[in-house]
């Protein structure tokens, strides 16, 4: 199993943002961790990439966990954050390089050549990333997160600020990544799930309200997907 949680929390004085969660995400299926803003999405996301250390709880990346063998996951993980940090005053070709040479990429140059074709940026690769539109600094932040192509994938809200145009054309390209490799992918937005993921979890207030296979979930409800996410997120 890529990437297994054990009763993760995580508390912020009195406040519960995440409160002993568990679950399960399988190689070749992409999850969708949804939840109303608030509910402990990203929480959770930064403790699974070990950015944030857990009250209690342990999560684990293909076997490595993620508070006590960080370096080695870091290896197999690629993260995409909700707000994506990247050095505006460096170019996108530039950026990428020396993404590719702190992970001691072999044939680093063609990697990088490689991912800015696969995520649409080689119009844009010679500008300064301070340039760049929202949608195309997005289109950045993703390819540094494959750049090494990693085992497992971890998206925070990785298509917001961008067009439809844009939209369609970064979930096609995370529906082709998940499809050999884990990935979970938090968002508010159903839409997003109903496109892209595969099973679904819905957090609520830092509880999981339902875990499932989307196709079982409707078939269980008897309802759309939006009318369970109300129904379980009142």
């Amino acid at each position: 199993m890529s990437i297994k949680v054990t009763a993760l929390s995580k508390h912020f004085d009195k406040q519960k943002a995440v409160d002993g969660i568990s679950f399960e995400a399988k190689p070749g299926r992409i999850l969708g961790f949804l939840g109303p803003n608030g509910a402990g999405k990203s929480t959770t996301m930064r403790m699974l990439t070990g950015y944030l250390k857990p009250t209690s709880g342990t999560a684990s990346l293909c076997g490595y966990d993620s508070q006590t063998q960080n370096l080695e996951m870091r290896k197999i993980m690629g993260y995409l954050p909700e707000n994506t940090p990247l050095y505006m005053d460096m170019y996108v070709k530039e950026f990428l390089l020396f993404v590719a040479n702190t992970y001691q990429l072999k044939d680093a140059v063609l990697r990088v050549e490689e991912v800015i074709k696969k995520v649409g940026l080689t119009v844009e690769q010679h500008k300064k990333i301070a340039m760049l539109s929202k949608g195309y600094k997005q289109r950045v932040g993703l390819a540094q997160a494959i750049i090494h192509n990693p085992e497992v994938l971890i998206l925070d809200e990785p298509t917001s600020g961008l067009d439809p145009n844009q939209l369609s054309e970064i979930r096609d390209l995370i529906k082709g990544l998940g499809k050999d490799k884990t990935v979970i992918l938090s968002t508010h937005i159903m839409q997003e799930v109903e496109a892209i993921c595969d099973d679904v979890i819905i957090i609520n207030m830092g509880n999981i309200v339902a875990n499932a296979p989307i196709v079982d979930l409707k078939k269980q409800h008897g309802i759309s997907l939006e009318e369970i996410f109300k129904k379980l997120t009142k």
